[in-house]
C-alpha cells in the first residue's frame, strides 16, 4: 500500500498557522497553543517539515530568564512554495466540482 502524497489536517494546519506570517520565527508551544496540537503530535511534524526542507530551525537566542532556550521555526522558500502549489490544487478541485442547485423549500 503507498501512503498518500497529501499532508494530514494537522500538518496543514501547522503550515497554515506558520504561513501566516512566514517571516517570523516561532517556538512549538506557541503553534500548539495556536492549532490545539499536544507536544506529542506537534513535534514529530514539525521535525519531518524540518528534515523535508519546509522549515529552518534555530535555537532562540536570547532566552527569557529562568527559561531555557526554545527551538524555532519558520517556512522556507519551499515550504512557502508548497503551500502555495496545495491552495492552487485545492481551489481547481473546488472548482472542478458540480455544483448542486439549491432545492427548493415546501415543495413537499
Amino acid at each position: 500500500m503507498t501512503r498518500s502524497r497529501r499532508p494530514s489536517p494537522q500538518t496543514v494546519a501547522v503550515l497554515t498557522a506558520l504561513a501566516a506570517d512566514p517571516s517570523r520565527w516561532r517556538h512549538g508551544y506557541d503553534l500548539g497553543q495556536e492549532i490545539g496540537l499536544k507536544a506529542g503530535s506537534l513535534y514529530p511534524i514539525l521535525i519531518r517539515l524540518s528534515d523535508r526542507g519546509l522549515l529552518e530551525s534555530s535555537w532562540e537566542t536570547e532566552p527569557e530568564q529562568g527559561r531555557p532556550a526554545r527551538h524555532l521555526y519558520r517556512l522556507t522558500d519551499t515550504g512557502l512554495a508548497l503551500i502555495a502549489e496545495a491552495e492552487a490544487e485545492s481551489a481547481a478541485e473546488a472548482a472542478a466540482q458540480p455544483r448542486q442547485a439549491p432545492r427548493p423549500r415546501g415543495a413537499w
